[in-house]
């Protein structure tokens, strides 16, 4: 897996980083979401200088002239809830994108350390030689990703595959090097150290899916 980590550069993407972690400023759930937004916009970006580009003829008011576009069939599908903002910043620049979304998430049992992930909702488009962008804010044990590329599977196989993440853990990225396909590409705006006991990532920022929409109900 081809890992880019966006965080190793001075860029404004820091700022909106710093802001998503800092407890002052993440009471703010519209900014928080806000942020995790722009951060999707910019690692959209950076992404789409790989896909693949043609020339193609346009009229303008004045005259004509050919421009290059890509030629990449996008499929977006995000882990919900808490990749709803993510997916939002995705769709501002791929706006002609198919869309998928899936339901992952972590089952604990007996024990609350331990935990297996489970999927319950899922609804995609075909996926054969299309452009896959898997999307979740917090990269922790990298299980739920996994569970999401395998969930995908019946729908076809994509021409290219990439995960898009705010923050991560570096046994989350190792995870994923080792279960995801070698030509995939993870576009991450910064990775942290470890995770603490729970699988939660340290410093990370909290739950993501909390902040943004608010806690959630209990059974």
């Amino acid at each position: 897996m081809i890992v880019h980590n966006l965080s190793e550069e001075n860029s404004i993407l820091n700022q909106f980083i710093a802001e998503l972690r800092d407890v002052s400023v993440q009471k703010d759930s519209m900014r928080f979401r806000r942020n995790i937004e722009r951060i999707g916009e910019i690692l959209s970006y950076e992404m789409s200088k790989t896909l693949e580009f043609s020339s193609k003829k346009i009229t303008t008011p004045l005259a004509e002239m050919e421009v290059k576009t890509h030629d990449n069939n996008i499929v977006l599908c995000s882990v919900l809830r808490a990749g709803v903002p993510l997916h939002n910043g995705l769709l501002n620049y791929f706006d002609a994108a198919e869309n998928a979304f899936i339901s992952a998430y972590r089952h604990h049992k007996e024990n609350p350390e331990t935990f297996e992930i489970v999927v319950e909702y899922l609804a995609c488009p075909d996926l054969n030689n299309k452009t896959l962008i898997l999307a979740d804010p917090m990269l922790a044990t990298g299980q739920s990703l996994v569970a999401t590329y395998k969930a995908l599977q019946p729908f076809g196989t994509a021409k290219n595959l990439h995960i898009f993440a705010v923050i991560g853990a570096k046994e989350g990225v190792e995870y994923l090097e080792k279960h995801l396909p070698k030509d995939a590409h993870l576009w991450i705006a910064t990775v942290d150290d470890k995770l603490n006991d729970k699988g939660y990532i340290v410093p990370g920022l909290g739950d993501a899916g909390d902040l943004a929409f608010g806690e959630k109900l209990q059974n």
